[in-house]
């Protein structure tokens, strides 16, 4: 099945050379570019162009690694359902979200996972959302989770579901006993914000301004663990999604008051997956821990 060139021509695509593809793989450069020009000679062209030490895809190489993804995709399948066939429940699933679901949702959700399949292998990887469609639609990632994914033709949606943003307080806040709140009413307190280009950062200024309201954060940041930090030492309230505080509203160490707002947007979360290709067993049994997760954090928050 020609696995070994497979995977070498892959790996030489994603890492942008043969020696850092060779040592990804832990096998000599020497091995590497011998499988690569063996399959030149073979196809009777070559695969790169090779300019001052660079390696850049000829026409014909690109229609050769798209082959090459799509039969090694096709390997893994087969590999896992022969697993199954077998009764070893063995798979890998990769998911790719954004770094604040990465970093708060997927943490305990994957944990379940791996306990109800310990013989699962899951790989998270955190991507902005226009990267996250991309992974999904190119086979780098069985599923896709993120805000207001765009709608593709290479995308089908699996689930969805509205969440508001709200204030992020200590429990002992002034404000943490309200049921809701307006912006006008948070803007009085010290704000911690998360930063651009996160998406929840776009639909808070457009609020503010649609509001009139001039804002001077005392702390931003991309980083939701850093944003919760700073909440939790009582540096100032947060606007976030309730799901990336989803672990510290369980332990009851932060609270999520939702702000009504008319012109402040919620986010709509999308899983996804490639249009068109037939998820592996692994992943929709990752799937369908998603959703039902997000079902039961939905079902809480009325």
């Amino acid at each position: 099945m020609h696995a070994r060139v497979l995977r070498y021509l892959d790996e030489v695509v994603r890492r942008g050379s043969i020696r850092k593809a060779a040592e990804h793989l832990h096998v000599a450069p020497t091995a590497v570019n011998r499988q690569i020009l063996d399959l030149e000679a073979e196809l009777g062209a070559p695969l790169f162009d090779r300019i001052h030490n660079r390696l850049r895809l000829t026409p014909l190489g690109e229609m050769v690694l798209a082959h090459v993804r799509s039969t090694l995709r096709e390997h893994a399948a087969l590999r896992e359902r022969i697993a199954e066939f077998k009764g070893l429940r063995r798979g890998e699933i990769t998911v790719a979200a954004t770094t604040g679901l990465a970093g708060s949702l997927l943490p305990s959700l994957v944990h379940a996972f791996r306990r109800s399949h310990p013989g699962m292998a899951v790989r998270v990887i955190d991507l902005p959302t226009a990267d996250i469609v991309a992974a999904v639609e190119g086979g780098d990632a069985d599923l896709g989770l993120g805000y207001d994914l765009p709608q593709r033709p290479g995308l089908r949606t699996l689930a969805d579901s509205v969440w508001q943003i709200g204030a992020v307080l200590p429990p002992r806040h002034a404000l943490a006993r309200h049921s809701s709140l307006l912006l006008g009413e948070c803007v009085g307190h010290a704000l911690i914000l998360p930063a651009a280009p996160l998406t929840i950062r776009t639909l808070l200024d457009e609020a503010f301004a649609r509001n009139a309201i001039e804002v001077t954060p005392v702390a931003e940041s991309t980083s939701l663990a850093l944003i919760q930090r700073l909440v939790m030492l009582g540096e100032g309230i947060a606007l976030l999604n309730a799901l990336d505080v989803v672990d510290e509203l369980g332990r009851g160490a932060l609270v999520f008051v939702p702000l009504r707002d008319a012109h402040l947007q919620r986010q709509t979360l999308v899983l996804a997956a490639r249009r068109g290709a037939e998820l592996s067993a692994a992943a929709e049994l990752m799937a369908e821990s998603i959703q039902a997760e997000l079902a039961r954090l939905f079902a809480m928050k009325r």
